[in-house]
């Protein structure tokens, strides 16, 4: 997701969105998960100048990726869909209060796992497949994919608030799927979320997704395991919990109780309360559709004096 906090630091982006072309391109990018440049120019009817003009605005507003891979004909351009999701906040005032940290999958305080399960970094499988002892491995801080049948993640979340300052909303963006052998795109699985132990709803993944290749699986990563999940942007505040804007329950920030002392943890689970347990994967910036890990957003009010 890409987050403008405010209206002028969005200009780039206001200003590739604002071509009719520009829009059909980024449709294309979204229905076809990538596309070179001559797919592209044949498709919209266009030259491939000014194709790559066109191409070159939404680069460097981020609103795509470009990779260059070697193919029949010499070097390919690749477009992809850099985010799937645009969040534009109009109250600039709100703009300085917030902070938001960015923390690798694999950087979790407690865990639970049972096979089929493991992690990988970006270079390499750590330890063996479904032995569980290896999510104590030192090496899963630099953890990028995750997955787990049954069992849960909890991630320590910085709390930096200070004495005058209270908690408004606080948000959580993160590449989610479900967890077959292999992969499966039709294999939904309950996944649910918890703030310091209180359970703020769930969400059903679709499948285990493996149809075409993650935008940035490592060259190694077998074609035949899942490849990416899906987006998703959880949200807590004092009206309820929210995904992807889709209530999810009316659990709020008033009832988790928290203030600038607090801990705050972060877990995902598929517990034994899921009708349709089938797992969990966790992608991170090097694996999956999406170049991030788990982004964690707080948003907060200053009482004056």
């Amino acid at each position: 997701m890409i987050y403008i906090k405010d209206l002028k630091s969005g200009l780039d982006i206001f200003k590739a969105l604002s071509s009719e072309i520009r829009i059909q391109i980024l449709e294309l990018l979204a229905t076809n998960q990538s596309l070179n440049l001559n797919e592209i120019a044949n498709r919209l009817n266009l030259s491939n100048g000014a194709i790559t003009m066109h191409i070159k605005k939404l680069e460097d507003s981020g609103l795509i990726e470009i990779q260059t891979t070697g193919g029949k004909h010499g070097i390919q351009k690749i477009c992809y869909l850099n985010k799937d999701k645009l969040m534009v906040d109009l109250r600039s005032k709100d703009a300085e209060n917030l902070y938001e940290v960015e923390i690798k999958v694999g950087h979790y305080s407690d865990y639970q796992a049972m096979p089929t399960c493991g992690l990988a970094t970006k270079d390499s499988i750590i330890g063996d497949f479904d032995d569980p002892r290896y999510f104590a491995d030192p090496d899963r801080i630099d953890a990028e994919i995750i997955w787990l049948t049954e069992g849960y993640l909890e991630y320590r979340i910085p709390n930096y608030l200070k004495s005058n300052q209270s908690f408004r909303e606080i948000q959580f963006s993160l590449e989610l799927g479900s967890e077959a052998p292999g992969y499966c795109d039709n294999y939904p699985s309950d996944i649910y979320f918890y703030i310091n132990g209180i359970e703020i709803g769930s969400w059903t993944s679709p499948g285990d997704f493996g149809d075409t290749r993650g935008n940035f699986n490592p060259d190694w990563w077998p074609p035949q395991l899942n490849q990416y999940g899906m987006l998703k942007l959880i949200r807590i505040n004092k009206k309820g919990s929210f995904i992807d804007g889709c209530r999810i329950s009316d659990v709020t920030l008033d009832q988790i109780q928290l203030d600038y002392k607090s801990e705050l943890t972060f877990r995902v689970a598929v517990t034994e309360k899921s009708v349709n347990k089938r797992g969990l994967t966790i992608y991170g910036k090097h694996f999956g559709n999406y170049s991030q890990d788990l982004l964690a957003r707080v948003l907060y009010d200053v009482r004056e004096g």
